[in-house]
């Protein structure tokens, strides 16, 4: 998969911010949605505390290597699919997470079976479309493509 170009879907996607700032669900974020953990060194620090690009840019590259990673547990065939699929399941992947991706079981099922216009059903009939429209719409129309 072409890491740099999912790279840049993400980042579009997500946003880029340099400082520190609360999420849609009030959490400590930064960057590309880097959701602070305690292991961080900015664990505890206040919003608006700035983050260097560098940190930012540090922070992304193990967010996507987990990205792919987790990818590779819900689909273990996921090298095997298409280009334009992997980048789709992996923008899903770091937007949701694996806990909350793995409930898509009927779009994973129209994945596995190479549906793509069903995974793009399923992906439509989700809270998740309707939370990031604009985002879903995009993944969605580019995973019908693929059909």
């Amino acid at each position: 998969m072409n890491i740099k170009a999912l790279k840049e879907e993400i980042k579009e996607d997500e946003g880029v911010v340099n400082e520190i700032y609360l999420d849609h669900l009030g959490y400590p974020t930064f960057g590309v949605g880097h959701l602070i953990r305690e292991s961080d060194p900015e664990f505890g620090l206040g919003v608006g505390t700035p983050v260097s690009e560098e940190r930012v840019n540090q922070c992304l590259e193990e967010d996507l290597a987990t990205t792919v990673k987790e990818c590779h547990v819900l689909f273990p065939d996921f090298d095997d699919l298409p280009e334009e699929a992997q980048r789709v399941i992996a923008n899903m992947m770091f937007n949701l997470g694996r806990p909350r991706l793995s409930k898509f079981q009927k779009f994973i099922g129209a994945v596995q079976a190479r549906d793509w216009n069903e995974a793009g059903d399923q992906m439509v009939d989700s809270r998740w479309y309707t939370q990031v429209p604009n985002r879903a719409e995009r993944l969605v129309q580019r995973i019908r493509n693929l059909a």
